[in-house]
């Protein structure tokens, strides 16, 4: 019979395990969490996204970053379809990306925006996301305009339990007599409806330490696009691990930049991009993480 101090004992370890356990495993474990922007896939994605994503839950990626949303439906399956596939596969999908941002400086873009909200939600996203702005939008005055608009998509975002992140290039930092369009963004959105996923290689090319952006904007970089540059005087996309960021330092600051997910993306790759996702996740677990 157990006596009334075992009893007390159990529950003590009990209560310290279950505070142990984390909310959401792919955010508290970075070792048992590999993402990947499926973007560095489009052409397998297009011709076979069921069997694409079968092997990149083979090479140990455990969640994937959707694009290419249109009439409710993600590479051609429905919601529904999707979501079996990621089931299937023990694949999350935490972040999509959706509409540029030239989409929010029309006048009729909220009804289709809260039907991409609902459907990101449905297959079980957290975030969803702005992934471009076109070149003939990039001035300061248009960055004015797009920020209140992004506050309010985030509203919509928020009142269907998802954060609304923008994504950025290298366009965002330019110099703009003495201003860049990611500052007026980064001011004038709330942080409570409007986050940022920090593409580390544009940022990086634009002259940029992500390091120091955290510091600067603690909090504001919820996801990473975790991706390489060569050391060549192109700069081109390489593998992680194969290039010159320093990405072992960076991740020991995801605290204080706020980050909950992370995503290889290689724009361009050399061969097969299924490859170069191997090497990345291999390089990730040997000499990063």
């Amino acid at each position: 019979m157990n006596t009334r101090r075992q009893f007390l004992r159990q529950s003590t370890i009990f209560a310290a395990a279950a505070l142990a356990m984390p909310g959401d495993i792919f955010a508290a474990a970075p070792k048992s969490y590999f993402g990947v922007q499926l973007y560095t896939l489009r052409k397998e994605m297009e011709k076979d996204p069921v069997g694409t994503l079968e092997k990149v839950a083979k090479l140990g990626y455990t969640a994937v970053e959707t694009y290419g949303y249109k009439d409710g439906k993600w590479f051609g399956l429905s919601v529904a379809e999707f979501k079996n596939v990621l089931k299937a596969n023990k694949l999350s999908s935490p972040s999509g990306h959706t509409f540029p941002g030239q989409f929010f400086l029309s006048g009729n873009w909220r009804a289709e925006w809260t039907q991409a909200v609902k459907d990101a939600k449905s297959i079980g996203q957290q975030f969803i996301v702005v992934p471009y702005l076109d070149a003939k939008f990039r001035d300061l005055d248009t960055y004015k305009k797009l920020a209140p608009a992004l506050n309010e998509a985030g509203k919509i975002a928020k009142a269907n339990g998802l954060k609304l992140a923008y994504h950025n290039h290298d366009f965002e930092f330019a110099n703009q007599n003495g201003q860049t369009g990611f500052d007026i963004l980064v001011a004038s959105t709330d942080p409570k409806l409007v986050s940022f996923e920090l593409d580390i290689y544009w940022a990086t090319k634009a002259g940029f330490d992500a390091v120091e952006l955290f510091k600067k904007h603690p909090g504001r970089f919820t996801m990473w696009h975790v991706k390489y540059m060569d050391n060549t005087t192109e700069k081109k996309f390489t593998e992680v691990g194969n290039g010159t960021i320093d990405f072992k330092t960076i991740f020991q600051h995801k605290k204080v930049s706020g980050m909950k997910y992370w995503f290889v993306e290689q724009d361009i790759c050399p061969g097969s991009p299924l490859d170069s996702i191997q090497q990345s996740i291999t390089n990730l677990k040997t000499k990063i993480l």
